[in-house]
Protein backbone atom coordinates (compact mmCIF):
# COMPACT_ATOMS: atom_id res chain seq x y z
CA UNK A 1 0.00 0.00 0.00
CA UNK A 2 0.59 3.54 -0.57
CA UNK A 3 1.13 5.41 2.30
CA UNK A 4 1.73 9.27 3.33
CA UNK A 5 2.95 9.90 6.43
CA UNK A 6 2.51 12.72 8.67
CA UNK A 7 6.22 13.77 10.27
CA UNK A 8 5.95 16.27 12.82
CA UNK A 9 9.52 15.48 13.98
CA UNK A 10 9.56 13.64 16.96
CA UNK A 11 9.54 10.48 18.13
CA UNK A 12 5.67 8.94 17.07
CA UNK A 13 5.78 9.97 14.06
CA UNK A 14 9.39 8.47 12.83
CA UNK A 15 8.41 5.31 14.02
CA UNK A 16 4.93 5.44 12.52
CA UNK A 17 6.72 5.57 9.44
CA UNK A 18 9.09 3.17 10.26
CA UNK A 19 6.90 0.17 10.90
CA UNK A 20 5.06 0.89 8.07
CA UNK A 21 7.73 0.55 5.79
CA UNK A 22 9.03 -2.42 7.43
CA UNK A 23 5.58 -4.17 7.02
CA UNK A 24 6.04 -3.66 3.11
CA UNK A 25 3.87 -0.25 2.71
CA UNK A 26 5.45 2.16 0.04
CA UNK A 27 5.62 5.29 2.15
CA UNK A 28 6.26 9.06 1.55
CA UNK A 29 6.98 11.31 4.68
CA UNK A 30 5.05 15.06 4.59
CA UNK A 31 5.53 17.52 7.36
CA UNK A 32 2.60 20.50 7.55
CA UNK A 33 4.68 23.95 7.56
CA UNK A 34 2.39 26.18 9.75
CA UNK A 35 4.78 28.74 10.84
CA UNK A 36 3.91 31.79 8.74
CA UNK A 37 7.30 34.28 8.56
CA UNK A 38 5.55 36.97 7.20
CA UNK A 39 2.91 37.42 9.82
CA UNK A 40 4.89 36.17 12.56
CA UNK A 41 8.03 37.55 11.81
CA UNK A 42 11.16 36.41 14.82
CA UNK A 43 11.53 39.08 17.50
CA UNK A 44 12.87 39.37 20.82
CA UNK A 45 9.59 37.76 22.19
CA UNK A 46 9.60 34.71 20.31
CA UNK A 47 12.55 33.45 21.99
CA UNK A 48 10.52 30.13 22.74
CA UNK A 49 10.67 26.74 23.64
CA UNK A 50 10.03 23.44 21.52
CA UNK A 51 5.87 23.72 20.48
CA UNK A 52 3.44 22.51 17.67
CA UNK A 53 2.81 25.86 16.96
CA UNK A 54 6.46 27.57 16.52
CA UNK A 55 9.05 29.56 14.50
CA UNK A 56 11.29 26.21 15.52
CA UNK A 57 9.67 23.93 13.17
CA UNK A 58 12.37 24.50 10.80
CA UNK A 59 14.50 22.19 13.04
CA UNK A 60 11.26 19.69 12.63
CA UNK A 61 11.57 19.17 8.84
CA UNK A 62 15.28 19.09 8.75
CA UNK A 63 15.00 15.99 11.62
CA UNK A 64 11.71 14.76 9.34
CA UNK A 65 14.51 15.07 6.57
CA UNK A 66 17.39 13.21 7.68
CA UNK A 67 14.90 10.40 8.50
CA UNK A 68 13.20 10.01 5.31
CA UNK A 69 16.85 9.79 3.70
CA UNK A 70 17.82 7.46 5.36
CA UNK A 71 15.39 5.51 5.19
CA UNK A 72 15.44 6.24 1.31
CA UNK A 73 11.64 7.69 1.79
CA UNK A 74 10.47 10.55 -0.52
CA UNK A 75 9.87 13.63 1.46
CA UNK A 76 8.01 16.71 1.18
CA UNK A 77 6.85 19.67 2.88
CA UNK A 78 3.29 21.20 2.68
CA UNK A 79 2.46 24.38 3.07
CA UNK A 80 -0.66 24.65 5.18
CA UNK A 81 -0.34 27.87 7.14
CA UNK A 82 -3.00 29.76 5.54
CA UNK A 83 -5.58 26.85 5.89
CA UNK A 84 -3.73 26.98 9.58
CA UNK A 85 -4.13 30.98 10.11
CA UNK A 86 -8.18 30.67 8.72
CA UNK A 87 -9.18 27.46 10.85
CA UNK A 88 -7.21 27.60 14.05
CA UNK A 89 -5.35 30.98 14.80
CA UNK A 90 -8.53 33.02 14.06
CA UNK A 91 -11.24 30.43 16.14
CA UNK A 92 -8.20 30.53 18.91
CA UNK A 93 -8.76 34.52 18.50
CA UNK A 94 -12.36 34.45 18.42
CA UNK A 95 -12.35 32.13 21.46
CA UNK A 96 -10.45 33.72 23.58
CA UNK A 97 -11.57 37.02 23.08
CA UNK A 98 -15.24 36.16 24.25
CA UNK A 99 -14.20 34.94 27.40
CA UNK A 100 -13.53 31.06 26.23
CA UNK A 101 -10.76 28.74 26.36
CA UNK A 102 -10.52 26.99 22.96
CA UNK A 103 -8.42 23.82 22.06
CA UNK A 104 -6.35 24.39 19.22
CA UNK A 105 -5.37 20.95 19.21
CA UNK A 106 -8.97 19.49 18.37
CA UNK A 107 -9.36 22.21 15.61
CA UNK A 108 -6.09 22.01 13.36
CA UNK A 109 -6.50 18.15 13.29
CA UNK A 110 -9.86 17.94 11.35
CA UNK A 111 -8.97 20.99 9.59
CA UNK A 112 -6.03 21.07 8.76
CA UNK A 113 -3.57 18.13 9.88
CA UNK A 114 -6.24 15.47 8.92
CA UNK A 115 -7.43 17.62 5.70
CA UNK A 116 -5.25 20.62 4.48
CA UNK A 117 -2.19 18.51 4.78
CA UNK A 118 -3.41 14.89 2.84
CA UNK A 119 -5.38 17.56 0.09
CA UNK A 120 -2.30 19.55 -0.19
CA UNK A 121 -0.13 16.56 -1.09
CA UNK A 122 -2.37 15.56 -3.35
CA UNK A 123 -2.64 19.19 -4.89
CA UNK A 124 1.35 18.68 -5.22
CA UNK A 125 0.66 15.88 -7.57
CA UNK A 126 1.97 13.23 -4.81
CA UNK A 127 0.05 9.72 -5.17
CA UNK A 128 -0.94 7.99 -1.94
CA UNK A 129 -3.83 5.54 -0.75
CA UNK A 130 -3.81 5.88 3.05
CA UNK A 131 -2.35 9.33 5.45
CA UNK A 132 -0.97 8.41 8.52
CA UNK A 133 0.43 10.07 11.58
CA UNK A 134 2.08 8.61 15.00
CA UNK A 135 -1.13 9.63 17.31
CA UNK A 136 -1.69 6.91 20.00
CA UNK A 137 -5.55 5.75 18.94
CA UNK A 138 -7.25 2.95 17.33
CA UNK A 139 -9.43 3.23 13.93
CA UNK A 140 -11.10 -0.05 13.03
CA UNK A 141 -14.58 -0.60 10.85
CA UNK A 142 -17.41 -2.13 12.21
CA UNK A 143 -19.44 -3.86 9.52
CA UNK A 144 -22.74 -4.26 11.41
CA UNK A 145 -22.64 -0.75 12.16
CA UNK A 146 -21.15 0.38 8.79
CA UNK A 147 -19.09 2.81 10.43
CA UNK A 148 -14.94 3.45 10.62
CA UNK A 149 -14.96 3.73 14.79
CA UNK A 150 -12.36 5.32 16.73
CA UNK A 151 -11.28 4.41 19.84
CA UNK A 152 -8.47 4.91 23.01
CA UNK A 153 -5.34 4.23 22.65
CA UNK A 154 -3.68 0.78 24.38
CA UNK A 155 -1.31 3.28 26.21
CA UNK A 156 -4.47 5.39 28.06
CA UNK A 157 -2.08 7.53 29.55
CA UNK A 158 -0.50 8.57 26.06
CA UNK A 159 -4.54 7.85 24.48
CA UNK A 160 -5.27 10.96 22.04
CA UNK A 161 -8.39 10.02 20.77
CA UNK A 162 -10.17 12.91 22.37
CA UNK A 163 -8.37 15.46 20.24
CA UNK A 164 -9.43 13.29 17.25
CA UNK A 165 -13.13 13.32 17.96
CA UNK A 166 -14.35 15.67 15.06
CA UNK A 167 -12.70 13.44 12.43
CA UNK A 168 -15.53 12.68 10.14
CA UNK A 169 -16.25 9.60 8.75
CA UNK A 170 -14.36 9.87 5.18
CA UNK A 171 -11.16 10.99 6.80
CA UNK A 172 -11.19 7.85 9.58
CA UNK A 173 -11.78 5.63 5.89
CA UNK A 174 -8.61 7.34 4.70
CA UNK A 175 -6.41 6.88 7.77
CA UNK A 176 -4.35 4.55 9.39
CA UNK A 177 -2.88 5.03 13.18
CA UNK A 178 0.56 2.22 13.61
CA UNK A 179 1.02 3.14 17.35
CA UNK A 180 -2.02 2.86 18.96
CA UNK A 181 -1.44 -1.03 19.68
CA UNK A 182 1.93 0.38 21.06
CA UNK A 183 2.58 1.53 24.50
CA UNK A 184 4.91 5.26 24.95
CA UNK A 185 7.95 3.00 26.07
CA UNK A 186 7.67 -0.04 23.38
CA UNK A 187 7.88 2.74 20.52
CA UNK A 188 10.75 4.32 22.47
CA UNK A 189 12.20 0.92 22.89
CA UNK A 190 11.69 0.62 18.80
CA UNK A 191 13.32 3.88 18.32
CA UNK A 192 16.49 3.09 19.88
CA UNK A 193 17.07 -0.32 18.48
CA UNK A 194 16.51 1.32 14.82
CA UNK A 195 19.06 4.18 15.84
CA UNK A 196 16.95 7.13 15.53
CA UNK A 197 18.64 9.69 16.70
CA UNK A 198 14.90 11.60 17.92
CA UNK A 199 14.46 8.31 20.62
CA UNK A 200 14.98 10.13 23.57
CA UNK A 201 13.07 12.96 22.30
CA UNK A 202 10.98 14.86 24.85
CA UNK A 203 7.14 15.21 23.47
CA UNK A 204 6.00 18.83 22.34
CA UNK A 205 3.21 19.12 25.19
CA UNK A 206 1.86 22.70 24.02
CA UNK A 207 0.32 23.99 21.15
CA UNK A 208 2.42 27.81 21.69
CA UNK A 209 5.02 28.10 24.34
CA UNK A 210 5.06 32.23 24.16
CA UNK A 211 2.48 35.10 25.77
CA UNK A 212 -0.92 34.54 24.00
CA UNK A 213 -1.06 37.87 23.17
CA UNK A 214 1.69 37.54 20.94
CA UNK A 215 -1.33 35.33 18.68
CA UNK A 216 -4.15 37.82 20.04
CA UNK A 217 -2.45 40.90 19.24
CA UNK A 218 -4.70 42.87 21.56
CA UNK A 219 -3.87 46.39 23.35
CA UNK A 220 -4.44 45.93 27.09
CA UNK A 221 -7.36 46.71 28.47
CA UNK A 222 -7.82 46.87 32.02
CA UNK A 223 -10.68 44.93 34.17
CA UNK A 224 -11.19 43.89 37.31
CA UNK A 225 -10.53 40.54 39.57
CA UNK A 226 -14.21 40.22 41.46
CA UNK A 227 -15.39 37.32 43.68
CA UNK A 228 -18.61 35.68 42.94
CA UNK A 229 -20.25 37.69 44.99
CA UNK A 230 -18.93 41.11 42.60
CA UNK A 231 -16.63 42.45 45.22
CA UNK A 232 -13.52 43.94 43.03
CA UNK A 233 -10.50 42.15 44.51
CA UNK A 234 -7.93 43.54 42.12
CA UNK A 235 -7.03 44.61 38.73
CA UNK A 236 -5.62 42.86 35.27
CA UNK A 237 -4.89 43.39 31.70
CA UNK A 238 -7.72 41.72 30.06
CA UNK A 239 -9.52 38.48 30.15
CA UNK A 240 -8.01 36.36 27.50
CA UNK A 241 -4.98 36.21 30.06
CA UNK A 242 -6.61 33.78 32.04
CA UNK A 243 -8.52 30.34 31.55
CA UNK A 244 -10.54 28.31 33.82
CA UNK A 245 -9.05 26.53 36.75
CA UNK A 246 -6.39 28.95 36.70
CA UNK A 247 -4.31 29.61 40.06
CA UNK A 248 -1.26 30.46 39.54
CA UNK A 249 -0.02 34.29 38.04
CA UNK A 250 -2.95 36.03 39.51
CA UNK A 251 -1.59 38.62 41.75
CA UNK A 252 -4.27 38.55 43.91
CA UNK A 253 -3.50 37.81 47.75
CA UNK A 254 -5.99 35.79 49.78
CA UNK A 255 -6.11 33.47 53.12
CA UNK A 256 -6.36 30.62 50.58
CA UNK A 257 -5.63 30.00 46.91
CA UNK A 258 -8.03 31.76 44.36
CA UNK A 259 -8.75 30.10 41.04
CA UNK A 260 -10.33 31.51 38.46
CA UNK A 261 -13.83 30.48 37.81
CA UNK A 262 -15.48 32.60 35.30
CA UNK A 263 -14.79 34.92 32.74
CA UNK A 264 -17.17 37.75 32.19
CA UNK A 265 -16.23 39.36 28.73
CA UNK A 266 -19.39 41.81 28.48
CA UNK A 267 -17.67 43.49 32.14
CA UNK A 268 -14.07 42.13 31.04
CA UNK A 269 -14.03 40.65 34.53
CA UNK A 270 -12.76 37.59 35.90
CA UNK A 271 -14.07 36.11 38.37
CA UNK A 272 -11.55 34.29 41.30
CA UNK A 273 -13.00 32.06 44.05
CA UNK A 274 -11.85 28.64 46.05
CA UNK A 275 -11.58 25.53 44.47
CA UNK A 276 -14.68 24.12 45.94
CA UNK A 277 -16.52 27.29 44.07
CA UNK A 278 -15.13 25.93 40.86
CA UNK A 279 -16.91 22.34 41.06
CA UNK A 280 -20.33 22.52 38.66
CA UNK A 281 -22.78 19.74 38.09
CA UNK A 282 -24.07 20.06 34.53
CA UNK A 283 -23.14 21.45 30.74
CA UNK A 284 -24.49 22.31 27.90
CA UNK A 285 -22.60 20.86 24.64
CA UNK A 286 -23.01 22.71 21.34
CA UNK A 287 -22.23 21.60 17.47
CA UNK A 288 -22.34 17.65 18.43
CA UNK A 289 -20.30 15.20 16.29
CA UNK A 290 -21.06 11.36 15.95
CA UNK A 291 -17.78 9.16 15.42
CA UNK A 292 -18.55 5.34 16.36
CA UNK A 293 -22.00 5.59 15.99
CA UNK A 294 -24.92 7.23 14.59
CA UNK A 295 -26.70 10.24 16.28
CA UNK A 296 -28.20 9.63 19.69
CA UNK A 297 -31.12 10.88 20.04
CA UNK A 298 -32.59 9.19 23.44
CA UNK A 299 -31.47 9.79 26.87
CA UNK A 300 -28.45 7.94 27.88
CA UNK A 301 -25.57 7.53 30.40
CA UNK A 302 -21.85 8.16 29.41
CA UNK A 303 -18.51 8.45 29.84
CA UNK A 304 -17.24 12.19 29.28
CA UNK A 305 -13.87 13.55 29.15
CA UNK A 306 -13.78 17.08 29.76
CA UNK A 307 -9.51 17.57 29.11
CA UNK A 308 -7.67 15.01 27.59
CA UNK A 309 -5.60 13.51 30.59
CA UNK A 310 -8.75 12.76 33.13
CA UNK A 311 -10.47 9.42 33.02
CA UNK A 312 -14.02 9.36 31.87
CA UNK A 313 -16.75 10.26 34.01
CA UNK A 314 -20.22 9.42 33.73
CA UNK A 315 -23.24 11.68 33.06
CA UNK A 316 -26.74 11.72 31.70
CA UNK A 317 -26.96 13.14 28.49
CA UNK A 318 -29.99 14.34 26.95
CA UNK A 319 -30.19 15.62 23.78
CA UNK A 320 -31.78 19.48 22.99
CA UNK A 321 -32.75 20.98 19.97
CA UNK A 322 -29.98 23.10 17.30
CA UNK A 323 -27.22 19.99 18.09
CA UNK A 324 -27.16 20.45 21.21
CA UNK A 325 -27.28 18.33 24.22
CA UNK A 326 -27.59 18.86 28.12
CA UNK A 327 -24.86 16.72 30.71
CA UNK A 328 -26.09 15.99 34.23
CA UNK A 329 -22.39 14.76 36.22
CA UNK A 330 -23.32 12.16 38.93
CA UNK A 331 -20.32 13.77 40.45
CA UNK A 332 -19.56 17.42 40.33
CA UNK A 333 -16.78 18.46 37.83
CA UNK A 334 -14.08 21.07 38.64
CA UNK A 335 -12.92 23.42 35.60
CA UNK A 336 -15.42 23.24 33.57
CA UNK A 337 -14.26 25.35 30.81
CA UNK A 338 -16.56 27.12 28.06
CA UNK A 339 -15.05 26.62 24.66
CA UNK A 340 -13.37 23.17 25.54
CA UNK A 341 -14.37 20.14 24.30
CA UNK A 342 -16.70 17.61 25.46
CA UNK A 343 -15.88 14.00 24.28
CA UNK A 344 -18.06 10.99 24.86
CA UNK A 345 -17.10 7.50 24.94
CA UNK A 346 -18.82 3.56 25.88
CA UNK A 347 -17.31 1.67 28.09
CA UNK A 348 -14.63 -0.26 25.40
CA UNK A 349 -13.24 3.09 25.00
CA UNK A 350 -14.80 4.03 21.44
CA UNK A 351 -15.39 7.55 20.62
CA UNK A 352 -18.74 8.02 20.86
CA UNK A 353 -18.64 11.98 19.66
CA UNK A 354 -18.58 14.63 21.46
CA UNK A 355 -18.91 18.34 21.08
CA UNK A 356 -17.84 22.25 22.67
CA UNK A 357 -18.99 22.97 26.31
CA UNK A 358 -21.72 26.17 25.65
CA UNK A 359 -22.57 26.52 29.43
CA UNK A 360 -21.87 25.21 32.85
CA UNK A 361 -24.30 24.73 35.86
CA UNK A 362 -27.58 24.55 33.89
Amino acid sequence: MKILVGLSGGVDSSVALCLLQKQGNEVIGATMSIWDKEKYHLKESFNLKDACFSPHEEKDIEAAQTLCKRFNVPYYVVDCSKEYQKFVLENFKQEYLAGRTPNPCVMCNHTVKFEALPEGARAMGIEFEKFATGHYARVSYNKTLQRYQLRRAVDEAKDQSYFLYRLSQDQLSKMILPLGDYTKQQVRKTARELGLTVSDKKDSQDFYSGDVNDILEEPAKEGYFVDKNGNILGKHQGIWHFTIGQRRGLGVSADRPLYVIGLNKDRNEVVLGYEEDGYKSSMIVRDLVWVSVAQIKEKTTLAVKIRSSQNPFSAAFEPLEDNMARLSFFEKQKAVALGQSAVFYDEDGFVLGGGFIEKADV
